[in-house]
């Protein structure tokens, strides 16, 4: 009768600590954003900014590409303008304004938007840029500079050299 006790007051016990010990019932780590990717996220608006790049072939100039996700399902968002924030130096050419459709998914590389950028930066580097849409929503981004080369090959214009890229990539 004793080790009957015994094993149920064990068993009660195990079932009771099974879930504190597997982490079941909060904060689950399938239910947390993860985008294993090079560019930089932000979903804290009306449209989500999905894997934000500047793709560079030189030093100093670039291309921005980034997929916007309209959260929206009743509202188009139109992105209508890329700047520097405060204290930044990165400036965009003029472009032609992008609309995305209630619920819609755009990407700015295909078709490209083309959105040129320059200033101080090259491959390897991370600027913060301000995304303005027609909503009166301004996005700030600490988005990644990547080369021309690769995943992004052909994104600014014509890509580098291998010799090159690979010279690059190493210095970083």
């Amino acid at each position: 009768m004793q080790l009957r006790r015994s094993f149920a007051l064990t068993a009660a016990a195990l079932a009771l600590t099974a879930p504190a010990l597997t982490s079941c019932g909060f904060d689950y780590a399938t239910d947390r954003y993860y985008t294993p990717a090079n560019g930089a996220n932000n979903r804290d608006g009306a449209v989500d900014v999905l894997g934000a790049v500047v793709v560079s072939t030189e030093p100093g100039s670039g291309t921005f590409i980034a997929s916007f996700s309209n959260n929206s399902t009743t509202e188009p968002a139109t992105f209508t303008e890329l700047g520097a924030t405060e204290g930044g130096d990165v400036t965009a050419a003029e472009f032609e304004p992008v609309e995305i459709a209630p619920g819609a998914l755009v990407n700015l590389a295909e078709p490209p938007a083309d959105i040129q950028v320059t200033g101080e930066f090259e491959a390897g580097d991370f600027v913060e840029v301000s995304l303005g849409f027609d909503n009166g929503e301004n996005t700030v981004v600490e988005v990644p500079v990547v080369d021309n080369h690769g995943y992004f090959e052909g994104l600014d214009g014509e890509p580098l050299p291998v010799e090159e890229s690979a010279e690059t990539e190493s210095s970083h």
